[in-house]
């Protein structure tokens, strides 16, 4: 029996994930399909586009088994939307915003349009005039950027995507821009815009200036003239402080990504998708689609001639998209086919350097990526040039204008999120490191279970040092480090995000992006808790020498208390469990951060909530504040809403799980002034990551967040707040 009739069998993790996301479902909610049958819906929609060729029906099945075998996996409104009456296949946008009403309103309506049919848009706000600069037509003065942005994040607010995604913006403003504090510090409050990401574009001049500590200039964008300069030191330690806090903003490297432009006669690059790894010019879209490297390993060692056989395919498949894609705008539709954009990207690299025996932060391991990344592009590139004879070259190919070979594509390579995609696939996503090797799952009946990487399991089993208390160690401690049992070289090379020092991070994305990449990558660089502003400052200059094009950076438990939780320490446990085995109530210092919430009861009287965390940010003690204290007709509601704060307050010092105090407090809601739903709500805006101070927890299944590849996503369910 050949590999191509073999039946596919998926991990009940990825069952989960079709069922939720990706199946056609009934009325009811009850799915239509099946993995084989959701696989022939999207290799028949893709492949018709040639059925006027010989090859057709062999094409249509090829197709179908490298989608099937997860050989190669296109994007999910491809894997959602193929062979439906929506049919817009695309991921993402770049949409212009031009410098007048009109303008900004028209883009606010064509991405409404956009997230309606599952797409993700990035904006570049640097057009648009600095806050209080005059308006000649109105007499009045400008209200900026971060104005109409906020309006931009409330139409997207408003908007679930087809049903199954969420709506994501990148925003985009020039460090050049007179506005460009008040950008920096836009998303400090993490409550605040939180359909975007944002991101500043800088350039080199910029970063010359920091190098020599120089004042740059900023630049009026109506009329191009200088309006005054400041230090770029200031700035950049501005947006060095504001990363390290919370990750945001991103940098992007604008002048790096436009000297790869490959159109440069239709314009300049301005902005990039919402995770970063496009860049596009207006009205451009994403045609994305990854390669499972894990499938591609045999005999350890790469298997080369299958890996061009799925090269060949996937462009294929990829330029077919363009052609058979139902584009939410037609300025969207027209400049998509006269450059015929493609995002070829991989998954699954730390499962191909694992099974070859090499560690992802050893200099062997970035040259074993970056030859299979330049192997990728060599042959996609020659497969473009093939499909340019058979169909003709991208319209706004120029023999004179652009030094390249004639190819049916302008741009091929990219390295996407493929968060949920590489949860069907079971493989690491994108160009990242696993995030964790063993975890601890909880269960709706309180039950946990411990979920072992596949290939350490497998290696575990082979050589004997696989039990459940080895397990438990590296679930506990987060890491394979420093566990006796487990041999050197297995820790080296099964090194998590965590474990993999930020600078070596930065190499493995540089040498991708200069190996084979035609746009950009999408990638964290993770930075351990106790990173310092100048850690963050090194990894920024790094990656531009190194030549990349974006950068973000994230600092463990800087946005969160913990964005994924292992097990807890037996540190914590330690100090939260007594000698005699009694839980202990945890200590606090003497000065606690805290947070003030009015909120309206039922009979509009004004209360105050007030939150205290300790210093990472857990919620500790509960406060609250009432402007009635002295009505005697409301003195009992009073002492019952201090009574019930105490209680909460108690709670949370003795660690009893968040979950369970806001299950007590649902129970109770609807007496007096529903304080039990009041506090309960607050809490939940805790849990779900909405107010600053507690874990992010996915608003779906309550699973944790995990920060890769720019973006928070759920590896139990497949949520992702960007895609």
């Amino acid at each position: 029996m050949t590999r191509d009739m073999l039946k596919q069998k998926l991990t009940d993790t990825a069952e989960t994930v079709l069922s939720r996301r990706y199946y056609l479902k009934d009325e009811n909610g009850t799915p239509l399909e099946n993995w084989e049958t959701l696989c022939r819906r999207v290799a028949n929609a893709v492949a018709v586009v040639d059925r006027e060729f010989e090859d057709y029906e062999s094409l249509r099945d090829s197709f179908f088994n490298m989608i099937y075998h997860l050989d190669f996996l296109p994007n999910s409104p491809c894997l959602m939307n193929a062979g439906t009456d929506l049919g817009q296949l695309s991921a993402c946008f770049v949409l212009p915003i031009e410098d007048s009403m009109d303008g900004i309103f028209t883009s606010i309506r064509n991405g409404a349009l956009v997230h309606k049919t599952g797409g993700g848009t990035g904006y570049s706000f640097s057009r648009l005039r600095a806050k209080n600069s005059s308006v000649q037509s109105t007499q009045g003065v400008a209200s900026g950027p971060l104005s109409f942005a906020a309006v931009f994040d409330a139409a997207t607010e408003t908007i679930k995507q087809g049903g199954k995604r969420r709506g994501a913006n990148m925003g985009v403003l020039r460090v050049d821009h007179p506005d460009i504090l008040d950008f920096i510090h836009a998303k400090e409050d993490q409550t605040q815009l939180t359909n975007f990401n944002f991101s500043v574009a800088i350039t080199d001049q910029f970063m010359d200036a920091v190098r020599n500590d120089q004042d740059y200039d900023l630049i009026d964008p109506s009329n191009g003239e200088v309006i005054k300069t400041m230090s770029a030191t200031r700035v950049f330690d501005e947006i060095i402080d504001l990363a390290w806090h919370n990750g945001e903003p991103g940098v992007l490297f604008i002048d790096a990504a436009n000297r790869a432009n490959s159109t440069p006669q239709l314009g300049q690059f301005e902005a990039t998708n919402p995770c970063g790894e496009q860049w596009l010019l207006p009205y451009e879209s994403c045609n994305l689609g990854s390669i499972n490297l894990s499938q591609y390993v045999q005999d350890d060692a790469i298997a080369w001639d299958r890996l061009e056989k799925t090269v060949y395919l996937a462009v294929r498949f990829l330029d077919n998209v363009i052609d058979c894609n139902r584009f939410p705008i037609p300025e969207i539709a027209e400049m998509t086919q006269k450059t015929r954009k493609v995002g070829l990207g991989i998954m699954g690299l730390h499962d191909m350097l694992i099974q070859l025996e090499l560690p992802y932060d050893a200099e062997e391991g970035r040259q074993a990526a970056a030859d299979v990344m330049q192997f990728i592009r060599d042959k996609a590139e020659e497969t473009s040039v093939r499909l340019a004879e058979l169909k003709g070259p991208f319209p706004a190919y120029n023999e004179e204008q652009n030094d390249y070979p004639a190819r049916r594509n302008a741009a091929l390579t990219s390295i996407q999120p493929t968060g949920t995609v590489s949860m069907i696939a079971d493989c690491a996503s994108g160009c990242e490191p696993y995030f964790s090797i063993v975890t601890e799952k909880n269960v709706m009946d309180g039950d946990r279970f411990l979920m072992v990487n596949k290939h350490f399991e497998r290696i575990a089993r082979e050589e004997e040092f696989y039990s459940d208390t080895v397990m438990k160690k590296v679930a506990e401690s987060g890491t394979v480090i420093g566990h006796d049992e487990i041999p050197e070289k297995w820790q080296q090379i099964f090194r998590t995000a965590q474990d993999v020092s930020p600078q070596d991070h930065i190499k493995m994305q540089g040498i991708l992006q200069t190996s084979g990449i035609d746009s950009s990558i999408s990638k964290t660089i993770n930075l351990p808790s106790d990173a310092t502003k100048d850690d963050v400052r090194l990894s920024y200059m790094l990656g531009f020498d190194l030549g990349c094009k974006g950068l973000t950076v994230y600092r463990d438990g800087s946005r969160d208390q913990q964005v994924l939780n292992t097990t807890a320490s037996e540190e914590d446990k330690t100090a939260l469990v007594s000698t005699a085995g009694i839980v202990q109530k945890k200590k606090l210092p003497d000065v606690l951060s805290a947070k003030r919430y009015r909120l309206k009861d039922a009979n509009g009287n004004t209360i105050y909530l007030i939150v205290c965390f300790d210093d990472n940010e857990n919620p500790m003690e509960v406060f609250a504040k009432f402007p009635f204290d002295n009505r005697v007709d409301l003195k009992d509601k009073s002492t019952m809403w201090t009574t019930t704060c105490r209680l909460v307050s108690l709670a949370l010092r003795y660690q009893i799980p968040m979950g369970e105090i806001i299950k007590q407090l649902d129970r109770s809601s609807g007496h007096m002034l529903d304080l039990p739903a009041q506090l309960g709500k607050l809490l939940k805006s805790f849990m779900a990551g909405t107010q600053h101070g507690f874990a992010s927890t996915c608003p779906e299944c309550s699973g944790k967040l995990v920060f890769e590849e720019g973006c928070e996503t759920c590896r139990d369910c497949g949520y992702s707040k960007c895609s």
